[in-house]
């Protein structure tokens, strides 16, 4: 099997910076490790939803939320390595067909909690086919910053489920550690929705 190939260039923090320079009322849901970190990285906000583990359930827990509340727009923002994990989560998110989701990877081709191994993704494996083979309406890979603020135009618009492989530089950053406390994030979020702690 061949290495990672070319067109992984851009830096993680500005993409995420820029799709959550206009987020409104976005509702942001981060995958384990890095993401979560670039997520707070670009400001922490009620209305995050950190995944501190779970692995492979990100997408998951962004259907439920899509599902949950018709009327935001929600987001999930996780690394190839987990998505790879939650292959499976696509078809099932391909098939309810939530308007209100947007998935988007940030793919670096690595396995980057575990020692930046080369993932599946490294190796070849096309994320944005899959989706487009489960049935994804909208499917884009993305390797330029023109590209990433055109997703983040319609990250908030809420009008078509998406999916979008982000190529980024694999690189380990300083990390940005958004609460830890599982408890506390979850009943934030849910005051952020208008819900009682419980």
């Amino acid at each position: 099997m061949g290495g990672l190939s070319e067109g992984y260039n851009l830096n993680r923090r500005d993409v995420v910076a820029s799709l959550l320079e206009n987020r409104s009322n976005l509702l942001v849901v981060t995958g384990l490790g890095s993401p979560s970190y670039d997520v707070m990285a670009a400001g922490d906000n009620d209305n995050n939803f950190y995944l501190w583990g779970a692995m492979g359930s990100a997408a998951m827990v962004g259907l439920g939320i899509a599902e949950a509340q018709p009327d935001k727009s929600v987001v999930v923002i996780t690394g190839d390595g987990e998505m790879l994990m939650g292959f499976g989560s696509l078809a099932t998110i391909a098939l309810r067909k939530p308007h209100n989701l947007s998935i988007v990877v940030l793919n670096n081709g690595h396995y980057g909690e575990t020692g930046m191994q080369l993932s599946h993704a490294g190796y070849g494996v096309k994320l944005a086919d899959v989706a487009d083979a489960c049935g994804f309406p909208h499917v884009q890979t993305i390797q330029d910053q023109a590209g990433v603020k055109t997703l983040a135009d319609s990250l908030c618009a809420g009008e078509c489920l998406q999916f979008a492989d982000i190529r980024i530089k694999p690189e380990n950053l300083p990390r940005v550690l958004p609460p830890r406390d599982g408890v506390y994030v979850k009943n934030r979020f849910r005051h952020a929705l208008g819900f009682a702690p419980n």
